[in-house]
């Protein structure tokens, strides 16, 4: 759905039944995000302070931010007007499902409800 930022309950579930039954193995989710004009993409300041704040969270919990860029276009699809793609790595499903409880996760979820206008999520394996 279009401007939907939250995961459905079949998807939640789904990573739930992972986290439970699953070896611990890491895992990246790809987001693909397009932000709030207001927020000045990519020097304002809430955009830095989203930034920050998924950092310290999603270190909390034992993961890294790998890379962001920017989007250049869309060349297949329509992901036109999107601004940015970042890799986020997780050592684990639970890891990741945890994130909303760990440090400085309010914060960050305050900045994302902020600062991004859609986002699409992709769970990958890790990539080597």
């Amino acid at each position: 759905m279009e401007g939907d930022n939250t995961s459905t309950a079949h998807q939640t579930a789904r990573l739930a039944k992972l986290a439970a039954t699953s070896k611990e193995s890491p895992l990246v989710m790809l987001n693909i995000n397009r932000y709030r004009s207001e927020i000045d993409f990519p020097g304002g300041e809430n955009y830095t302070s989203y930034m920050e704040a998924i950092n310290r969270s999603v270190g909390a919990v034992g993961g890294a931010v790998l890379w962001r860029a920017p989007v250049q276009g869309s060349v297949v699809g329509n992901l036109e007007g999107f601004h940015e793609v970042l890799a986020v790595w997780y050592p684990s499903h639970k890891a990741f499902l945890d994130l909303p409880n760990a440090e400085g996760a309010k914060e960050m979820f305050r900045y994302r409800r902020t600062c991004v206008e859609e986002a699409h999520i992709l769970e990958l394996p890790e990539i080597s």
